[in-house]
């Protein structure tokens, strides 16, 4: 996972946790302000009623009347929203405001006590759902004690608007809040994964070979890791050097035992057993590529942690004016198109390794002429070598890098070249490429880093 990666994951979810939380804090706070407006609407309805009850006069028959109406006029309007209703328990008649008209407010099951308020849903006279709060007072009409129930409704359509309007004058403070929020937690991300992404920059300069060692230079919540690392790269160099020695006391152990085989070829041919001979020889070549190989790729990973530069064209001049002393270079014309100035990312020996197995296996198969070349392009610089020979069939080029794999019975060349090639190319993260050349034969090329001058 890259550290752009978890940072997204990251913010993702912070996103769908503060979005969760927003939701819920956005329903909370309208319940809670439903809670209040329909408070206050009680608190409404029970100063109507306590009006109603010091206005209610009752007659020695028991007929009821106020004294003065209620001052809000939604109660004079038919239908207005706003209900009273007062019940003579005793007689069942009623006293009503005009708004109900004809019809009449349901009361509650049960007898309440006197002076509790009852507070209750029901239907108005448009059939609207009602917030109803009743009370029941005895009142006294010099002879007798009279039983009435008080009852004030209102249309619940009222605290529904009031909590829509809250809630659509919250949406936007809640939004900015959202949006604040997850840019500070956007940048809190960034502040707090940035020491990762500094220790990043320095592992690739140390896979670069621009530096050995992680600086100690960091937060001290990264600190321990820093540590780890370093611990980890001095064991790796450590053991990387011990591989490497061992490497050279190998080769330095072998190196006398092929002198002898070659003594050996040597006398055989001499007595006539060329056969016998050549068998020889080739293995010997076998054995001496396979060294070769194992050296290489020791040598690169011994020089990981190192800032590795090489010339071009010094280093293609000196392979190819080697290689053209030779039987089979002797007779092929040279071309070398390489900037003086190009330098390249690769340990000289690497380098000579990989000109030297390349311009010798275009010699072997030329038959008048090979061409060396190099591109730059932006920081790389992509090097070619090909000749004018026969070349390789198109399904067969894949083959070319394959060990021991010979497309041709032509001799001299234990069959391991490029197969070492593509082993070096591969320590320093590239690939030999073979395709057609524009002279006939066919062309192996590379791309490799350029450094600096």
């Amino acid at each position: 996972m890259t550290l752009r990666s978890l940072r997204l994951r990251l913010f993702l979810f912070a996103f769908v946790g503060i979005t969760a939380t927003l939701v819920l804090a956005g329903i909370g706070l309208t319940s809670l302000f439903e809670r209040h407006v329909e408070r206050r609407i009680g608190e409404e309805l029970d100063t109507h009623i306590a009006q109603i009850a010091g206005s209610l006069r009752v007659d020695a028959t028991g007929a009821l009347s106020l004294a003065r109406q209620p001052a809000d006029p939604r109660f004079e309007q038919v239908y207005g929203g706003l209900y009273w209703q007062v019940m003579n328990e005793k007689t069942g008649a009623l006293l009503r405001s005009r708004s109900l008209w004809d019809s009449d407010l349901a009361l509650a099951p049960g007898r309440a006590a006197p002076g509790a308020v009852v507070v209750r849903s029901g239907n108005g006279p448009d059939g609207k759902p009602l917030i109803v709060h009743e009370r029941r007072l005895i009142i006294e009409n010099g002879t007798s004690e009279v039983p009435v129930v008080i009852a004030v409704a209102i249309n619940h359509a009222v605290a529904d608007t009031l909590r829509v309007g809250f809630a659509r004058d919250l949406l936007p403070g809640l939004s900015l809040l959202g949006v604040l929020l997850l840019a500070g937690l956007w940048f809190q991300v960034r502040a707090g994964l940035a020491p990762l992404t500094t220790l990043k920059d320095a592992i690739r300069e140390i896979r670069e070979g621009t530096a050995r060692r992680l600086s100690s230079d960091v937060p001290e919540e990264v600190a321990p890791l820093v540590g780890e690392v370093n611990s980890l790269l001095d064991a790796q160099e450590a053991a990387i050097k011990r591989a490497h020695d061992r490497a050279g006391d190998l080769a330095h152990g072998l190196k006398t035992p092929l002198t002898a085989l070659a003594s050996d070829v040597r006398r055989l041919r001499q007595a006539g057993e060329n056969s016998i001979a050549d068998d020889i020889q080739l293995s010997a070549q076998i054995m001496h590529r396979h060294i070769e190989r194992e050296l290489a790729r020791t040598r690169l990973r011994h020089q990981r942690g190192q800032r590795l530069a090489s010339a071009l064209a010094p280093a293609a001049a000196a392979i190819v004016k080697t290689v053209a002393r030779t039987p089979d270079g002797e007779h092929v014309a040279f071309d070398v198109r390489i900037a003086r100035d190009a330098v390249i990312a690769l340990d000289p020996d690497d380098l000579n390794d990989i000109l030297g197995n390349l311009v010798e296996n275009a010699v072997r198969y030329a038959r008048t002429r090979v061409r060396v070349s190099a591109r730059t392009a932006g920081g790389d610089v992509a090097v070619r070598v090909e000749d004018d020979g026969p070349g390789v069939a198109p399904k067969n080029l894949d083959k070319l890098f394959e060990r021991g794999r010979r497309l041709d019975e032509k001799g001299g060349s234990a069959g391991l070249g490029l197969a070492i090639v593509q082993d070096i190319l591969t320590e320093y993260g590239s690939a030999l490429k073979a395709e057609p050349s524009e002279l006939g034969g066919l062309a192996l090329s590379f791309t490799v880093r350029a450094v600096a001058t």
